[in-house]
């Protein structure tokens, strides 16, 4: 029921553009036929969600399809210079050395290396590292870096005043 063409050819389309390989597809549809709903998977699609459906069910469902399609990404890692960061044994290797950190902090390096130079938001370490659930105070992120200077020893991880922080090679 989109207005120059439907969701089907839409999704065709999309699936055909190699930069779009990994992205999560739902339909949201008003449409609750079998063959809509094979259809739509038939071309591609990784969930079908006939209306009407409550808000916080759909908010579960789209939770579940990202866990699911960020759970099967392969994740390599990030290597930037002497630091490497092995995501799947969550291990941190510096100079060939293995590092171990607790959970927040090798989240929040991971966070830091994944856009070296990009400055991530106080807000935004929050909400990715600690999450919409948990309630932390404001000096938390500035424990977490300054035990993770320690670690690493050296001045990789900047502090862009009043904004956040950003990890330079």
């Amino acid at each position: 029921m989109m207005p120059v063409m439907d969701g089907i050819e839409a999704c065709r389309i999309m699936r055909t553009q190699p930069a779009l390989n990994n992205t999560v597809i739902a339909f949201l549809t008003a449409r609750n036929e079998e063959y809509s709903q094979i259809a739509g998977f038939d071309v591609g699609a990784d969930d079908y969600i006939s209306k009407p459906i409550k808000p916080r069910v759909l908010l579960s469902r789209i939770k579940a399809l990202l866990r699911r399609f960020n759970g099967n990404q392969k994740d390599q890692g990030v290597k930037i210079g002497n630091l490497e960061i092995d995501r799947e044994r969550y291990l941190v290797y510096k100079n060939g050395e293995s590092m171990i950190f607790p959970r927040k902090e090798f989240e929040l390096l991971a966070l830091l290396t994944s856009k070296p130079g990009k400055v991530f938001t106080r807000e935004d370490i929050l909400q990715r590292v600690w999450g919409t659930d948990i309630i932390v105070g404001d000096r938390t992120i500035d424990v977490h870096i300054r035990k993770i200077r320690e670690k690493l020893g050296d001045d990789s991880i900047k502090t862009v005043k009043g904004i956040g922080y950003k990890f330079d090679i």
